[in-house]
């Protein structure tokens, strides 16, 4: 009998600014960001931290969200810019 597998959501988020041979990784509950700059990578990890926060707020996760949804939150953020060409 084949196992049922059950829905999982991550957020990934790269950095491909970084000149410098600094390693940049960071991982969270529901998210894993690497590479970037220094202030990039600061970015990304702020705008995660948020997302969590708001889904927090909402009582959901992130595996649970729905599309249109995450693109608010992830607006909210600071992790998308123009969320209306998404």
């Amino acid at each position: 009998m084949a196992k049922k597998r059950t829905k999982k959501a991550l957020l990934l988020g790269v950095g491909l600014d970084n000149k410098d041979e600094h390693k940049r990784l960071t991982r969270g509950a529901n998210f894993l960001l690497v590479g970037g700059s220094e202030p990039t990578h600061a970015r990304m990890t702020e705008g995660a931290i948020k997302l969590n926060e708001h889904l927090k707020k909402r009582g959901k996760t992130l595996d649970d969200v729905e599309r249109g949804e995450f693109v608010e939150l992830a607006h909210k953020a600071g992790l998308l810019e123009r969320p209306e060409l998404n």
